[in-house]
C-alpha cells in the first residue's frame, strides 16, 4: 500500500439550514463569512456555492490546523449552520505498481508506443474473469502463479507431448525443443524450448503489486493454462478442441471445464489461404458461448490473409507495434486486421537475424531458464505478434470485468473504435491503431449523454508554455445553450497537473473546466466536464482552450465535444 499525501486544508464547505438567509443568497453567505473572519481574526472569503447547496469558504494559503479548527468551530457555533466540514484532497488511484521490473513495461505506460494500461486500473483489474491462453502449456513462475486456474492439456500424440500418455489435465509445458534441424519438416531448425505459454500468461495476467517481477495487464484475471503446441507445434483438430474446452463447451472424452474463460488468447498460426472449417467452427461456438478470441496476427512481413486462425472470422486480428510506435518489421498486416498492440522489437530489421540488439525495445514478462525440459524461473524480452495479442486479451478481460453484459461484438468494437492512429507507419494496414485501454474502458462504463453531439477530433499539439486552442462551430440550434452543457474532453498528455483548461463561449466568455496542479502528476484528460452555460446563445464558435504552464511535459488535443 502507498500512503496518501497530506493536503493541508485550505477551503471549508458551509452548510445553512434550509430556512436561513444565507441558505439561498449568496449575499447573505458573503456577509456571515465576513463577519467569521472578524470574530476569528482570519482572512476568510467566500468562494463560491456548491451544487448541492453548500457554501465553499477560503481560509487562505497560511491557515494552520489551529486555524481551521477555530473557524469550523465559529460556523458550528452559529445556530443557522446546519454543518461545516473541510474541504478535502482525493488522489488517483492508479498508482504505479511496486513490481520491481515495472519500469521496462514500457508497452503498457509509454505514452508513444504504450497502450495507456495503469489509467484503466481506476475502473478494472479483471477481477472475474477467465482468459484461457491456448499456448505451450504453463512452466511454474512465482510471478503468475497466484492467478493460475486448472486448464488441460489437448495434445493427443504422446511423442508431441512428451509426457507420456497423450490428452490429460496436466498443461504443464513440458519443452517445445527441437534437437536437429528438418525434425519438424524441411527447413526446420533445431531450437531450445520457448516456454511461449508462459510469457504470454504473464503479459495477460501476472501478480502486480507483490514487489517482484512484472505486472499483468488483466492483473486481477485468472489464467487458464491449455496446452496444445508441444513438439513440432500443434495440430489445427487439437486446437480447435482446445478452443471448445476453454469456452465452456463439450469435447467428447474430456471432463468439462470447471471455470469457463470469457477471452481466449491464440498466439499461434500457420500457413493458409483460408480459415480451416475445424478452426471456424470451434471460433463460432465459443464467441457464441459469451468468449472473446484474439488471434496474432502472424510474424511474417506478409498478408495475414495467408494465415491461420488470423483469417478466421469472429476473431480480433492483432498486428505488432514498435515501441516508437510503427508496425514492427516482422507483423503482418492487411485489411482483415482489426488493431494494433505493443509486439516490441528485440533487434532491428537489418540485425542478424536470431539476435538481440535492443532487449529494452522488446515485451518483458515471465519465462523459464530450461534449454529443454523446466528450470528456473526468470524474465525475459519477446517479440512477435504472439506478443502483441495477448495485450489485446487482457484488455479484453479488463471490459469484461468492468461490464459483465458486454459481447464479443461489443468488445471488439470498442477497442477497435477506441485506439489510436499509430504515431509511426504502418505499410499494408494495422486496423484502426494502437489499441487505448483507458478510453476504452471509459468508452463502455460511462454513459453516453442524450442530445445533439457537436465533436472535433482534429489533433492539436501542445508544447510546453504555450496556449492552445480547438474550435467547434455550433449550428441549427435554437435559443441559450444548456445548464448542463456536457462537455467531454480526450487530451493525451504526461502530467496532466501542468495543464489549465477553459470553454470559451462565442461572446469570449471564459468558464475553467480544470486548473493545473503541480501534484497532479497522472497521464492525460479523458473527462466530462457538466457547465452552466444557459447565459449563452448557443449557435456560434466555441473553443477548448489548453494552456501548459510548466516545462519537461507535452501532449495533444486528441478530441473533444459539446453535447447539447
Amino acid at each position: 500500500m502507498r500512503a496518501l499525501p497530506s493536503a493541508p486544508v485550505e477551503k471549508v464547505i458551509v452548510t445553512y439550514k434550509s430556512k436561513a438567509a444565507e441558505a439561498g443568497s449568496n449575499t447573505a453567505a458573503k456577509s456571515d463569512t465576513a463577519e467569521k473572519a472578524a470574530k476569528t481574526g482570519e482572512q476568510l472569503s467566500f468562494e463560491r456555492r456548491l451544487a448541492g447547496g453548500g457554501a465553499l469558504v477560503d481560509l487562505g494559503d497560511s491557515a494552520s490546523k489551529q486555524d481551521v479548527t477555530e473557524v469550523m468551530a465559529a460556523f458550528r457555533a452559529d445556530p443557522s449552520v446546519a454543518s461545516v466540514e473541510p474541504d478535502i484532497r482525493a488522489y488517483a488511484m492508479a498508482v504505479t505498481p511496486n513490481d520491481t521490473d515495472y519500469t521496462k513495461q514500457w508497452d503498457l505506460f509509454e505514452p508513444t508506443g504504450g497502450m495507456n494500461v495503469p489509467a484503466a486500473w481506476d475502473k478494472t483489474t479483471g477481477s472475474g474473469v477467465t482468459v484461457a491462453v491456448i499456448d505451450t502449456g504453463y512452466a511454474a513462475h512465482s510471478d503468475v502463479a497466484g492467478n493460475v486456474v486448472s486448464g488441460y492439456d489437448f495434445i493427443s500424440t504422446s511423442a508431441d507431448a512428451r509426457d507420456g500418455n497423450g490428452r490429460d489435465a496436466d498443461a504443464k509445458d513440458e519443452g517445445d525443443w527441437n534437437a536437429t534441424d528438418n525434425e519438424c519438416g524441411t527447413g526446420s531448425k533445431a531450437s531450445n524450448s520457448s516456454w511461449h505459454g508462459t510469457h504470454v500468461a504473464g503479459t495477460i495476467g501476472a501478480v502486480t503489486n507483490n514487489t517482484k517481477g512484472i505486472a499483468g495487464i488483466a492483473y486481477n484475471a485468472k489464467i487458464q493454462p491449455v496446452r496444445v503446441l508441444g513438439k513440432c507445434g500443434g495440430s489445427s483438430a487439437d486446437i480447435a478442441d482446445a478452443i471448445t474446452w476453454a469456452s465452456g463447451g463439450t469435447v467428447p472424452g474430456v471432463p468439462a471445464n470447471a471455470t469457463p474463460a470469457k477471452v481466449i488468447n491464440l498466439s499461434l498460426g500457420g500457413a493458409s489461404a483460408t480459415c480451416p472449417s475445424v478452426y471456424q467452427t470451434a471460433i463460432n461456438g465459443a464467441v457464441s458461448r459469451g468468449t472473446t478470441v484474439v488471434v496474432a496476427a502472424g510474424n511474417s512481413n506478409a498478408n495475414a490473409s495467408g494465415f491461420t486462425p488470423a483469417n478466421c472470422a469472429n476473431v480480433i486480428n492483432v498486428a505488432s507495434t514498435s515501441r516508437e510506435g510503427n508496425r514492427s518489421y516482422y507483423s503482418n498486416f492487411g485489411a482483415i486486421v482489426d488493431v494494433a498492440a505493443p509486439g516490441g522489437e528485440t533487434r532491428r530489421s537489418t540485425d542478424t537475424p536470431g539476435t538481440v540488439t535492443t532487449p529494452e525495445n522488446g515485451i518483458y514478462s515471465t519465462l523459464n531458464s530450461g534449454a529443454t525440459t523446466q528450470s528456473a524461473e526468470n524474465y525475459k524480452p519477446y517479440q512477435g505478434t504472439s506478443m502483441a495479442a495477448p495485450h489485446i486479451a487482457g484488455l479484453a478481460a479488463l471490459l469484461k470485468s468492468a461490464k459483465s453484459t458486454l459481447t464479443p461484438a461489443e468488445i471488439e468494437s470498442a477497442i477497435k473504435a477506441n485506439a489510436r492512429p499509430l504515431p509511426g507507419t504502418c505499410t499494408g494496414g494495422c486496423g484502426t491503431g494502437i489499441a487505448d485501454s483507458a478510453k476504452t474502458v471509459d468508452a463502455v462504463t460511462t454513459t453516453p449523454p442524450v442530445g445533439t453531439v457537436f465533436t472535433n477530433a482534429t489533433d492539436v499539439t501542445i508544447s510546453d508554455n504555450t496556449t492552445v486552442s480547438s474550435s467547434i462551430a455550433v449550428t441549427g440550434r435554437t435559443g441559450n445553450a444548456p445548464a448542463a452543457l456536457k462537455v467531454g474532453v480526450d487530451i493525451q498528455h504526461t502530467w496532466r497537473g501542468d495543464l489549465v483548461i477553459d470553454l470559451i463561449a462565442p461572446d469570449g466568455t471564459v468558464r475553467n473546466l480544470k486548473a493545473s496542479s503541480s501534484s497532479d502528476s497522472a497521464d492525460n484528460v479523458l473527462t466530462t466536464y457538466t457547465v452552466d452555460a444557459s447565459s449563452e446563445v448557443a449557435n456560434g464558435t466555441w473553443k477548448l482552450q489548453v494552456r501548459d504552464v510548466a516545462t519537461g511535459d507535452t501532449g495533444y488535443i486528441n478530441s473533444w465535444s459539446l453535447t447539447f
